[in-house]
């Protein structure tokens, strides 16, 4: 018979499974605004020519990595891709931006919970963020998890089915593709702008299905 407060265990440990990462990488002061000046006046010209109601958000086309306003930007996003590689300990070398567009969101302005088909790593850099728009909600990948959700008596990060990551200019994140995540309505006065990518080996684009975007 067990006492009351008796140990019983030798020992117990907890096994972190199948992490999840998010990539988050800070530019310099100096590099984001040489970055998202050029960025935005392009931004300006394209929107003249595509004007959208107000209120509603707003995207681009999905080949801005292959504008010269979006160089500087997307070298530093390759760099960032690089590295992700390479703490994945990935043996495929060659990859490829597949799609690159701006999004632009004023206020009260969402977007739904989604993921990026077909790719293997998707992103986003941050050119305009404000007070009340300033995050990006990650969800929890396992749909198992949705079959049963007890009450907690507190959120923490291993019993929650969100996070939520804090941005600002010059913020680049990186994450799998499969991730679905989603952006709250923008609660500034002034519009959010970011431009997403994704990315897939060269190899792997030339012969498997197109990305869906």
């Amino acid at each position: 018979m067990v006492r009351k407060h008796e140990t019983v265990f030798a020992a117990t440990e907890v096994l972190r499974m199948f992490p999840t990462f998010v990539w988050k990488a800070e530019l310099e002061s100096k590099t984001y605004r040489s970055i998202n000046k050029s960025i935005l006046r392009k931004l300006e010209a394209i929107r003249l020519c595509a004007p959208q109601p107000a209120g509603h958000g707003w995207q681009s086309g999905h080949d801005l990595h292959k504008w010269d306003e979006f160089r500087e930007m997307k070298s530093c996003v390759n760099h960032a891709v690089k590295r992700v590689l390479e703490f994945l300990k990935i043996g495929e070398e060659k990859f490829e931006i597949t799609g690159c567009w701006a999004n632009m969101n004023p206020p009260e302005a969402a977007h739904g919970t989604h993921n990026h088909p077909n790719n293997f790593l998707s992103g986003v850099y941050y050119v305009q963020t404000n007070k009340g728009a300033e995050t990006i909600n990650f969800h929890d990948p396992r749909p198992q998890t949705e079959i049963i959700r007890p009450a907690v008596t507190s959120l923490t990060a291993e019993n929650t089915d969100q996070v939520v990551v804090k941005v600002r200019n010059g913020t680049i994140l990186i994450f799998p593709s499969w991730l679905k995540h989603s952006v709250d309505a923008n609660g500034s006065d002034k519009t959010r702008i970011s431009i997403s990518f994704n990315v897939m080996f060269s190899a792997y684009a030339g012969t498997m299905s197109q990305p869906l975007w």
